[in-house]
C-alpha cells in the first residue's frame, strides 16, 4: 500500500522542468491597476511626447514671471528702434528674429513676441484649468446623482443638461463679458476678466462631463460591490462618494484632459473677439486679433500665436488620447 508521502513525492518528481526550475527563484509579483496603466501609456510614444510638451507648457506657465525676471523679458516694453518707421514692420526677416528676440518683435510697437507668448501662456492655462475644474466638479456631482438615484432625479438633471447644451453660449459669453468690463463683485482688471471667463466657460461646459459620468454610473450601480454596500446598510451618500466615485477616477481624468484644450480654444476665441483678456495684458487670442490689421505688413506676427495655440491644443489632445487608451481596459 502506497503512503500519501510517496504519492506526493512522485507527483513532485513528475512536475515539468520549467516548474521545477522556478522553485526557489524570485516570487512573481502582481501589478496594480496604476502600474498596468503606466506600462501601457509608456508604450504609446505619441502620447508620451504630448505629455512631455504639456508638462513643459505647465511649468512655463507657472514660472512665467520668474522666467521673465531672470532673462530680462518685458512683454510690454516697446522697441521702436527695431521698427521700420515707414512700413511699420520689424526690420529684418521673419518679423525681426534675432538672438535678442528669438521669435521676433511685434509690428508697429516692437514688443518682444517671446515675452508675450510666455506671458499669455499662464493666462490661457489658468482660464482653461479653472474652467475645467468647475465643469468637472459640477458635472461629476450631478452626473453621479442622476445615474445612481434615477427616477425623477435623473429626469430633472437630464433636462437641465439639455437646457444648458441648447443655450447660446457664445452669445451669452460675449454679452456678459462686454457688460462687466468696468468692474463687478469687487473685482477689476485682469482678475475680473479671468474670473468671468472661468465662470462662463466652466459653468456651461459641465453637461458634457455630466452625461459621461451619468452613463458610467448607470453601468456601475448594478455591480456586485454596490449591492454589497447596500446590503450592509450603506446609504446613498456613502455609496456615491465611497463606492462609485473612486471607480470613476479614470474617466474623469481622461475627459478632463480632453476638455482642457477645448477651453483653451474658447478663451482664445473670446479674446480674439475682443471680449476676453483685454490689452495691454498679453493673450494668444488677443495677439491674433491684433495681427489682422498688420498681416500684410508682417505675416509672421500671425504665425507665432497661432502656432502656440496649435501646439498646446495638439499636445493636450494627444495626452488625452493616450490616457484613454491606457486607462480603458477594453481598448486594444
Amino acid at each position: 500500500m502506497t503512503s500519501p508521502l510517496d504519492v506526493t513525492g512522485s507527483a513532485a518528481e513528475a512536475q515539468p522542468e520549467s516548474v521545477l526550475a522556478g522553485v526557489g527563484e524570485k516570487t512573481i509579483e502582481g501589478r496594480s491597476l496604476g502600474q498596468i496603466a503606466w506600462m501601457r501609456f509608456k508604450r504609446d510614444r505619441v502620447a508620451m511626447a504630448g505629455g512631455v510638451v504639456v508638462v513643459g507648457l505647465v511649468l512655463l506657465a507657472v514660472l512665467a514671471k520668474p522666467v521673465e525676471a531672470v532673462f530680462g523679458l518685458d512683454p510690454n516694453a516697446f522697441h521702436q528702434e527695431l521698427i521700420d518707421p515707414v512700413l511699420l514692420k520689424p526690420k529684418g526677416s521673419f518679423g525681426g528674429v534675432s538672438w535678442a528676440h528669438p521669435l521676433g518683435v511685434e509690428p508697429q510697437y516692437g514688443r518682444d513676441l517671446l515675452a508675450r507668448i510666455i506671458e499669455g501662456s499662464w493666462v490661457s492655462l489658468a482660464v482653461a484649468f479653472g474652467a475645467t475644474l468647475l465643469a468637472v466638479t459640477i458635472g461629476t456631482v450631478l452626473g453621479v446623482m442622476a445615474g445612481y438615484y434615477g427616477g425623477w432625479v435623473d429626469t430633472v438633471i437630464s433636462r437641465l443638461m439639455d437646457i444648458f447644451l441648447a443655450f447660446p453660449l457664445l452669445l451669452f459669453a460675449i454679452a456678459l463679458s462686454a457688460s462687466l468690463q468696468g468692474g463687478a463683485f469687487g473685482l477689476h482688471g485682469l482678475t475680473l476678466h479671468i474670473s468671468v471667463l472661468i465662470f462662463v466657460i466652466g459653468f456651461f461646459a459641465w453637461p458634457y462631463m455630466g452625461r459621461i459620468i451619468r452613463g458610467q454610473t448607470l453601468s456601475l450601480r448594478e455591480r456586485e460591490f454596490v449591492d454589497a454596500a447596500r446590503s450592509m446598510g450603506a446609504r446613498g451618500p456613502y455609496v456615491l462618494f465611497k463606492e462609485l466615485l473612486p471607480n470613476l477616477v479614470a474617466p474623469i481624468i481622461v475627459y478632463s484632459t480632453l476638455l482642457i484644450p477645448t477651453n483653451i480654444l474658447f478663451e482664445a476665441g473670446l479674446s480674439f473677439l475682443g471680449v476676453g483678456i483685454q490689452p495691454p495684458q498679453a493673450s494668444w487670442g488677443g495677439m491674433l486679433n491684433q495681427s489682422i490689421s498688420l498681416y500684410q505688413a508682417d505675416p509672421w506676427f500671425m504665425v507665432v500665436p497661432g502656432l502656440a495655440i496649435f501646439i498646446t491644443v495638439l499636445a493636450f489632445n494627444l495626452l488625452g488620447d493616450g490616457l484613454r487608451d491606457a486607462l480603458d481596459p477594453r481598448s486594444n
